[in-house]
């Protein structure tokens, strides 16, 4: 099955048009139509693998060209080839001397090359039937740095630390493994407190979510301060002073404003504030952790952190109490791989972002490997949930007892119904041309 060489890469630019009910908006995004650039591997023997990276609508067709300027790269490959110098592979498709001046690592052309490479893991996963967390958990330490590009970071983490790492956490490895497979990950809900909802479909949605068994909530803030606070004594209000509360500002502040706002905030007792500035301003960050240490207020960010290399800087800087991973912003595993691990040397929390089209699908793997093999620790740890669109994949997400059960089926579940794919294409399928025709009249 590894053999086999990959013949064929296609796109496709697939939108859901969550902007008309307020899903997912926030502060900075106050209309997202939730979108992914959408990869298809396939084989001369046939074997499949599917992969994606997340949008909010408009841009997505730049993605799609930056994956067909990549896929010379992969084509004519074996998936042996491959996954024999992962990381040497991920490499290449990150250096190339010409493309890499759009990146590189970071922005468009990274985006591409999460998709590609988690169409490869799923590819991958698929080949020895064994969901992508399972792969990883089953794999041999060596064999899995083999996969880690360490360039540039070897100043905070080298391969003999990242291996000493994997196998310290070997004790109880297969005692945590059977653990989650009974309990499964805690998660988090985002779905409740959208910037655009009203007050009463939040205090609608958190009793629904309590009932449910929720007991970690976030809500966005930072629009309005007035509003923040009433939104935010709603919810601690219906959630009562024993659940927990984090904010998530998605970079609407300069740094003295974002202290003076989250200060203002600290009466409603949050966990933390998520990308409080600019996602790039890494001393930014610390001057804000530092002032909101007094409070027991951490600060959350790495949704849109370029690389493996600006979350080096995060955690030598210790400008982050949480590292929030995300499947498709780095370049896929490869690189998530990287920061699980510099996380675990510097003992900060792994709370990956999730939510959007595929992002639960897909880092529920990484955060169940992280635990079973790599942190070993549930100590504020959760992962974030956001119910929406699910049921467009062939495997979805299963949560029971506001926890991620993990996946069963082979690869990284990333696949899409075709049906799915077919109606929701931009802008020729179904859903859009209704909606384009309805705009055009």
């Amino acid at each position: 099955m590894l053999k086999g060489k990959i013949v064929k890469l296609v796109v496709s630019d697939v939108r859901f048009p969550t902007s008309l009910e307020h899903h997912g908006s926030d502060a900075m995004h106050k209309d997202p139509d939730y979108s992914v650039a959408y990869v298809v591997a396939e084989t001369e023997a046939g074997l499949k693998g599917y992969g994606l990276t997340f949008t909010v609508g408009r841009g997505t067709e730049i993605v799609v060209c930056a994956v067909e300027a990549l896929s010379s790269l992969v084509i004519g490959k074996t998936l042996e080839e491959i996954v024999s110098d992962f990381g040497g592979f991920y490499r290449l498709l990150t250096s190339d001397g010409q493309m890499r001046w759009i990146g590189p690592e970071k922005g468009v052309i990274h985006l591409a090359t999460a998709a590609i490479l988690n169409a490869l893991w799923d590819m991958w996963a698929r080949a020895e039937n064994k969901p992508l967390w399972k792969l990883l958990v089953d794999m041999d330490p060596r064999k899995l740095i083999q996969c880690i590009d360490f360039r540039y970071i070897t100043d905070a983490l080298t391969e003999q630390e990242a291996l000493d790492i994997l196998d310290k956490a070997k004790t109880g490895k297969q005692k945590r493994e059977q653990q989650m497979l009974k309990e499964g990950y805690p998660a988090y809900t985002t779905s409740c407190a959208w910037l655009g909802y009203s007050d009463e479909k939040l205090t609608q949605l958190c009793s629904d979510a309590l009932t449910e068994g929720w007991s970690r909530f976030k809500v966005k803030v930072g629009a309005d301060l007035q509003d923040d606070i009433r939104r935010c004594r709603l919810i601690r209000k219906r959630i009562g002073p024993e659940n927990i509360l984090m904010i998530d500002a998605n970079q609407r502040w300069n740094v003295a404003e974002a202290i003076s706002w989250v200060t203002t905030l600290a009466e409603f007792r949050p966990l933390w504030i998520e990308e409080p500035t600019c996602p790039d301003d890494i001393l930014g960050h610390a001057a804000i952790s530092k002032a909101l240490a007094p409070l027991g207020i951490g600060v959350a960010s790495g949704e849109q952190c370029h690389n493996r290399v600006m979350f080096k800087q995060f955690l030598q800087a210790s400008a982050l109490q949480f590292v929030q991973i995300d499947s498709c912003r780095v370049g896929s595993i490869n690189e998530n791989l990287a920061i699980l691990l510099m996380a675990a040397k510097f003992k900060v929390p792994v709370c990956p972002h999730a939510g959007g089209v595929g992002l639960c699908e897909l880092v529920q793997h990484l955060i169940l490997f992280d635990y079973i093999s790599v942190s070993a620790s549930l100590d504020n740890r959760m992962c974030e949930y956001v119910d929406h669109l699910h049921e467009h994949f062939k495997s979805p997400t299963v949560i029971k007892n506001a926890h991620y059960m993990p996946p069963k089926d082979p690869g990284f579940s990333c696949e899409m119904l075709d049906e799915s794919v077919q109606k929701h294409q931009f802008p020729h399928g179904e859903v859009w041309r209704s909606i384009l025709e309805k705009k055009g009249s």
